[in-house]
């Protein structure tokens, strides 16, 4: 419970103080790799559309390996980390099996296609290696991002609020850099897979019932809030 209260916390400050915001997030995200893959220390971590590379930097604290691949240019913010390489995730420029660990918070629903990006994601990652993917879902009540809750309405509606209220366009229009990603076809798809295993599917941010929730088909769209997938690469 005070994890989830710290990270809700610093996540009502994202828009007052977004550093210190994605630090904490940074953070909590390198703690569950480490709770499911081990200590990060030594071992190399690919961070695929990272941002302004807080995990990044966090893993390199650790004592990893990490390496940031961002496609925006604009999201790297004034200092960029070391190393930093403009990127597409579609399309990554690395080697089969590079990655002990390949990292993905929420960029999946900002693709039109999330089964490409996930299957470049498990192509960077050595056999036995792990896969940190994390998303909003779209039915999430934050799904919508920061024209939230109000996407429940109509993508349009919630955005036409968002300038009205604020003044200023919205940053994500859905069907352009915002895709309505759901949590349902998202497992199935993967579970279908015959190159990864799912090591855990569970709600991100949840105190309790965080896998549990999970397997509820509808309530999951709605009380997952963001969906963690820890899949495994399987051995070649």
């Amino acid at each position: 419970m005070r994890r989830s209260v710290v990270l809700l916390r610093a996540f009502l400050r994202e828009q007052d103080d977004p550093a210190r915001c994605y630090a904490v997030l940074a953070r909590d995200a390198a703690d569950q790799v480490e709770a499911y893959g081990g200590p990060v220390r030594g071992r190399t971590v690919v961070d695929v559309g990272g941002g302004g590379g807080y995990v990044t930097a966090e893993l390199r604290r650790r004592g990893a390996y990490a390496y940031l691949f961002e496609p925006d240019v604009r999201e790297l913010g004034a200092e960029p980390p070391e190393g930093a390489v403009l990127a597409d995730g579609y399309l990554l420029p690395l080697a089969d099996g590079v990655a002990d660990v390949c990292f993905s918070s929420n960029v999946l629903e900002h693709v039109a296609d999330p089964q490409i990006l996930l299957s470049e994601l498990v192509r960077v990652t050595r056999p036995g290696g792990l896969i940190y993917v994390s998303f909003t879902n779209w039915l999430s009540p934050w799904g919508g991002h920061e024209w939230s809750p109000w996407h429940y309405l109509g993508a349009e509606r919630a955005r036409a609020r968002y300038r009205r209220r604020t003044g200023r366009p919205a940053k994500h229009t859905l069907g352009e850099n915002l895709f309505a990603v759901h949590i349902g076809p998202t497992l199935r798809q993967v579970r279908e897979r015959d190159d990864v295993t799912v090591v855990t599917a569970r709600s991100r941010y949840a105190p309790f019932l965080a896998r549990t929730v999970v397997k509820v088909p509808v309530l999951r769209e709605f009380a997952t809030w963001n969906l963690l997938l820890i899949l495994r690469r399987c051995p070649a």
